[in-house]
């Protein structure tokens, strides 16, 4: 099937951009060190992925030019692949009835709430450092893993639990991908680009006491796809919306249809789509659902990954200003560090791009390899300084204060406008497919369970343009110091596998069917969107959600956003993901 191609081709960059300072090497950026691999081929590793020494010898440090070659698994050609002599079915399966749809969304006394990362291993030090917890995982911004947030995150006194008088009748879930490797536009001035710097220059230095075992240490990291960890991430996930929401699938067998989810073509984005299915339908799930992948590539309209139609989105002076705000902002909070860690490295200079890297490198080596010795190097002052950086950087880059969030996440509200109503999208004026969202059979409009993969800046787009005011609270974020009452925090917000559940509600003591916004498991006051007001469970009618859904999208103008002429006013901020005002 065609998907509809925007009105223009331009080289787009990776959606997902890392919290990168400024290169102290002097080298220009290249445009080809932002265009991501193909998702369909095997990611490459180039100048980037040198290793450093793994051996004891200073003299058999691997010399530069050495690539990083990852274990093939499967190999080219196993000798002993017999697949007739191995079917995946053989029958005699035994007895095969189902049981009822679980429903713990509506029957549990309690919410099951998630917790931790059991597979991860967090340094013994920090965790008991000071007597009291210190939870690592959750600073780690946009790559924490996700967990359940306090229950007052938002503001509201209220969980994710079904309010009294009422019951759920449809789910709209949106999610991002599960944990990664970095990604290739991350190479330069990530954990890849610090491992070349050091192997430049190999035979020069010796570390030392903290920093010793990167006498030994290699770069091991690939490149764009899902971890391990990250597969789990997306199974449990799948298994977990099943508990809670299973029972809506009985609409679909009354109607004799089966759903219909969405992701996209990348790499990571299909398998964490399959890796949700298996675990929301089980094996084998072909015929129980059907899986919409949409191209994620320049010049085809997708609002799942709406940059690629948006010009203005790969202008450097209007979609990478957060840049700065962290290169500030690490300069202060790291001063210390590179001053500790820089005594114990003779014969290399560290700078504070290279201890923010080994920050980088702590969260990266853990969600793909289980535990990383960089984690060991940080104060706690220094963890809480590292997720405030990705708090400035998205603020600034994807969220409230980034002039092109409110286009680029509209047309995901345009979508779930149509199917909230059940009525297709008038006219497509944003990232939307005219080809696959007007025809019923790719995108259903009567169903009551939605499922949509996606990045993590599209899901913050998404958030900004649905107006959550209370989120942007504090904004504009200060870069000199981390405002005591955070409102905008990328680790509860934006981590892997972060995800958002539009929740459907039949309520006897509430006229009407009403909506209320949970993101990973913390409830968002809906203040911000006219007509909703203040309600104690984060609940608004339907009918003023989407009323005040038209007048955001009616007040939002994509052309001039994304293929406008305009530039950002010296001290102009927003909070509220809008450009400057046409004729400013």
């Amino acid at each position: 099937m065609a998907a509809e191609r925007g009105s223009r081709e331009y080289k787009d960059t990776e959606p997902e951009r890392e919290s990168l300072l400024p290169s102290t090497s002097g080298q220009q950026h290249s445009k080809e060190s932002y265009a991501p691999h193909s998702c369909y081929s095997k990611p490459q590793f180039g100048v980037n992925h040198l290793l450093i020494a793994n051996t004891r010898s200073r003299s058999l440090r691997i010399p530069l030019g050495r690539v990083h070659r990852a274990t093939q698994l499967p190999p080219a050609t196993p000798t002993n692949a017999f697949p007739s002599l191995f079917p995946t079915n053989v029958g005699y399966a035994g007895k095969t009835p189902t049981g009822a749809e679980p429903a713990v969304i509506a029957t549990a006394p309690t919410y099951p709430l998630h917790t931790g990362a059991a597979q991860l291993v967090a340094p013994d030090a920090l965790t008991r450092a000071k007597g009291k917890k210190f939870d690592i995982f959750k600073k780690w911004g946009n790559l924490s893993p996700w967990y359940s947030v306090p229950r007052t995150a938002f503001g509201l006194d209220s969980g994710p639990e079904v309010p009294e008088t009422c019951r759920v009748t449809g789910l709209h879930f949106l999610h991002r991908h599960g944990a990664r490797y970095p990604t290739a536009y991350a190479s330069y001035g990530g954990p890849a680009n610090f491992s070349s710097r050091l192997n430049s220059v190999a035979d020069r230095w010796t570390a030392s006491g903290d920093l010793e075992f990167m006498n030994e240490w290699t770069y091991k990291l690939g490149e764009e796809v899902l971890t391990p960890f990250g597969r789990q991430q997306l199974f449990d996930l799948g298994i977990s919306m099943r508990l809670k929401y299973g029972f809506l699938l009985k609409n679909f067998t009354e109607a004799n249809t089966i759903p219909v989810f969405r992701t996209e073509s990348q790499d990571r984005m299909l398998a964490s789509a399959m890796n949700f299915a298996i675990g929301f339908f089980g094996y084998p799930f072909e015929g129980q659902y059907q899986q919409s992948i949409t191209i994620e590539e320049g010049g085809y309209n997708n609002t799942l990954a709406p940059y690629k139609t948006c010009p203005n989105s790969n202008n450097r002076l209007i979609a990478d200003r957060g840049r700065d705000y962290v290169s500030t902002w690490a300069n202060k909070y790291l001063k210390k560090a590179v001053k500790r860690l820089g005594a114990q490295m003779e014969g290399y200079a560290l700078v504070t791009e290279d201890v923010y890297v080994m920050q980088q490198l702590c969260a990266y080596e853990t969600v793909a390899l289980g535990y990383s010795k960089f984690c060991e190097l940080f104060t706690e002052e220094e963890w809480d300084g590292f997720d405030y950086s990705l708090d400035l950087f998205f603020w600034y880059n994807s969220g409230f204060g980034f002039a092109l969030a409110r286009p680029l996440g509209i047309g995901y509200v345009q979508e779930l406008v149509a199917r909230l109503t059940h009525t297709p999208i008038a006219t497509h004026n944003s990232s939307t497919n005219g080809t696959l969202n007007d025809n019923p059979v790719t995108f259903p409009l009567g169903q009551s369970l939605y499922v949509d993969a996606t990045h993590e800046v599209v899901v913050l787009h998404v958030l900004t343009a649905l107006n959550l005011s209370t989120l942007a609270a504090q904004g504009p974020l200060p870069a000199d110091h981390i405002p005591k009452k955070r409102t905008f925090k990328v680790s509860e917000l934006a981590p892997f596998a972060t995800n958002v559940q539009f929740q459907l509600l039949s309520c006897t003591s509430l006229p009407g069917p009403q909506i209320r916004i949970i993101v990973n498991d913390g409830v968002v006051p809906l203040t911000g969107i006219e007509g909703c007001g203040s309600q104690k469970d984060g609940m608004c009618s339907v009918d003023a959600f989407v009323g005040a859904m038209k007048k955001i999208i009616g007040a939002t103008d994509w052309e001039w956003a994304c293929h406008g002429d305009w530039k950002i006013p010296e001290g102009w901020e927003t909070t509220t993901g809008e450009p400057p005002a046409r004729g400013r």
